[in-house]
């Protein structure tokens, strides 16, 4: 059984997933060489060092984005986690990701906070909920950005004016959505400063029982986050916010939702057809990681 949906999944991929994604499954799943989706994400890249042309699909603008900026640090450290091979391309010491924080600094607020977007998206197809709410600087993405950098090794000192900023808000308390706590989360495994990052922690799961967005029952079809995105390995330092019978609950979900051509569906509606196939692509391999971290596959 777990072999089937292994093959379907993985089929589905190579038949309609995006090269990205392709790539980092033959990382994960076949140990090769993390160069290749380097090379991936550098197509995404732009000339002032960020990245855009729709690197999260649900907007297709050319122009950098921090969104497009934080999805590329993220398939960045998935690749570097599944690489088997010593050696191979490193984002950090060829400049790619220090560029991007380059230009992250040259588009923050004087605070060192960001937004997710800015208007110029508005002059591409893009699907309906990237509107103006985006542009407002915010722990989305700022916490999650500099969270991933934090992973990465990097120092610059645009991350130093980001976390101070985002220790600031986080020491004041916490009123927005799943979104931008998910951020949090990875913003307060991977900060340096472990002491404060137990302390603010210690309010999450308070936070996170308020959060908007947050799909706690498997049972409901809803779009949400759910725990399994929010502790996606039994090793996550967040895993501990839920007991066994709720994880067991959506990976069973997780294992049900697959489709009869492979893939994974989704539950929002992107700006057209080839983003709704790169988001099921991005879905698919994400439950597949899921699923093999918790002893699925």
């Amino acid at each position: 059984m777990t072999e089937d949906i292994f093959a379907a999944a993985r089929a589905f991929l190579d038949r309609e997933g995006r090269l990205i994604e392709r790539r980092l499954a033959s990382v994960l799943f076949d140990g090769a060489d993390a160069s290749g989706v380097i090379d991936a994400v550098r197509a995404y890249r732009n000339a002032n060092g960020g990245f855009g042309h729709g690197l999260e699909p649900d907007k297709r603008c050319p122009a950098s984005l921090p969104i497009d900026v934080e999805c590329a640090l993220g398939i960045l450290l998935v690749a570097s986690r599944g690489d088997a091979t010593a050696g191979s391309g490193d984002p950090v010491a060829d400049g790619l990701v220090r560029d991007a924080c380059d230009w992250l600094a040259s588009v923050a607020a004087p605070d060192g906070a960001v937004s997710l977007a800015f208007p110029v998206m508005e002059r591409y197809p893009r699907a309906e909920h990237w509107s103006d709410w985006t542009y407002t600087p915010g722990l989305n993405p700022t916490a999650g950005l500099a969270g991933r950098l934090h992973q990465l090794g990097v120092t610059h000192p645009w991350l130093d004016r980001a976390t101070d900023w985002t220790w600031v808000r986080l020491e004041s308390g916490f009123e927005e959505d799943a979104h931008a706590l998910i951020e949090v989360m990875v913003f307060l495994a991977h900060v340096p400063d472990r002491a404060r990052a137990e302390t603010v922690g210690a309010h999450v799961g308070e936070w996170l029982s308020k959060a908007d967005w947050y799909r706690a029952d498997p049972a409901d079809p809803g779009y949400g986050l759910t725990p399994v995105h929010l502790a996606p390995s039994p090793d996550s330092p967040w895993r501990r916010l839920f007991d066994d019978t709720i994880i067991e609950g959506h990976l069973d979900r997780l294992v049900r939702d697959q489709q009869s051509d492979g893939g994974w569906p989704i539950t929002w509606e992107p700006p057209g057809g080839a983003s709704t196939l790169e988001w099921r692509g991005i879905e698919t391999l994400r439950a597949l990681r899921t699923l093999r971290a918790y002893g699925r596959l």
